[in-house]
């Protein structure tokens, strides 16, 4: 009988800390951890990137005002998947060229700040404090 309520006991143990670790990591997760995608910091990106970041700190105004600041919908799936309209686009301007270019700062509502220079072929994690 002693067996068996220690054996019960240590099941439920395991079962707890299973559980208690996957809400955890749940929790603790952030857009880097589930995303896999690599970091770089925003001094290391074209400056005018910086540019257009400090741009949506401050609300514009924004040199395409009828596409920055739209929803991004993340149709490629390179981004963690978020409801609809969690992610923001802003144009990142590109000398010389006669339209709104290739590259684009996205930001979703949670803060993170992610980056395509290639037209949503591929993103890096933006770390703006660096």
């Amino acid at each position: 009988m002693f067996n068996r309520r220690r054996i019960t006991a240590a099941l439920i143990g395991l079962i707890v800390l299973v559980v208690g670790g996957w809400l955890v990591k749940d929790l603790v997760a952030d857009g880097s951890g589930e995303s896999g995608l690599p970091t770089s910091s925003l001094s290391s990106l074209p400056p005018e990137a910086s540019d257009t970041w400090k741009l949506i700190g401050s609300n514009g105004p924004f040199p395409y005002p009828r596409n920055d600041g739209t929803e991004f919908q993340n149709r490629e799936r390179l981004l963690p998947a978020r409801d609809p309209g969690y992610y923001r686009e802003y144009t990142v301007k590109t000398p010389g060229s006669e339209d709104r270019g290739a590259r684009r700062l996205i930001t979703g509502a949670a803060r993170e700040l992610y980056y395509t220079g290639d037209h949503y072929a591929s993103f890096v994690i933006v770390d703006p404090s660096r």
